[in-house]
């Protein structure tokens, strides 16, 4: 079954209500040993980092064993995403380290026409694949996908790790992938059929 962290940063019911619709079943867990016996593991999150890494602390060795030794996939969503790198500008915390980068606030400082983006970076905003992976078909269609995005830092990474980007002042990594681990930036339970279809392709991925 996917699991949904609850560590209190993050709106859980509304990624179980899209996952039900899709006909995934899902449960939400506030404690580390209900993630045993997962298929997936979704940590989304909104909100300040450092408060985010207390909040998730008595999780970690359950994360470290389902994630890390067991190889269950996981995803982070939003400051979910954020938590997998090493720190964040935001705070002081370490963060789980799970993809090897930074998270940086938007500066705009080096632009010229786009010098007065306000941010928070908020609404929708169209992706760019970088490769073929399992949240994102390349060539899907003709149609470029949009998701929903609120945010004030992004995360910076070596392209070895990057799934996609997006675009606001200056392009900016919104998906990540290290093997079994994956982020995203925007919140795709907020982003309606493109939402639900990146969500479906995660949980046939994790029912394979």
């Amino acid at each position: 079954m996917i699991k949904i962290i609850d560590y209190g940063m993050g709106n859980c019911a509304s990624i179980q209500n899209m996952l039900r619709h899709l006909g995934y079943e899902s449960e939400i867990v506030s404690k580390g040993n209900k993630l045993a016996h997962s298929t997936a593991i979704i940590l989304p999150g909104v909100g300040a980092f450092d408060h985010a890494m207390e909040k998730l602390h008595p999780f970690l060795p359950a994360l470290q064993e389902n994630v890390l030794e067991k190889k269950i996939p996981f995803l982070g969503i939003c400051l979910g995403m954020q938590l997998l790198f090493e720190k964040s500008e935001e705070g002081s915390a370490s963060g789980l380290a799970w993809v090897p980068g930074s998270v940086r606030k938007f500066d705009f400082t080096n632009t010229t026409t786009e010098k007065r983006l306000p941010i928070p970076h908020m609404g929708w905003n169209e992706i760019t694949p970088s490769s073929d992976s399992v949240l994102f078909r390349k060539n899907l269609s003709a149609e470029r996908e949009r998701f929903y995005f609120v945010h004030s830092y992004h995360a910076v990474c070596e392209e070895a790790y990057v799934l996609a980007k997006a675009h606001y002042g200056y392009d900016f990594i919104c998906a990540v992938q290290n093997d079994n681990v994956f982020g995203v930036q925007f919140h795709p339970e907020k982003s309606h059929r493109f939402g639900k279809r990146l969500l479906a392709d995660f949980a046939k991925h994790t029912h394979a």
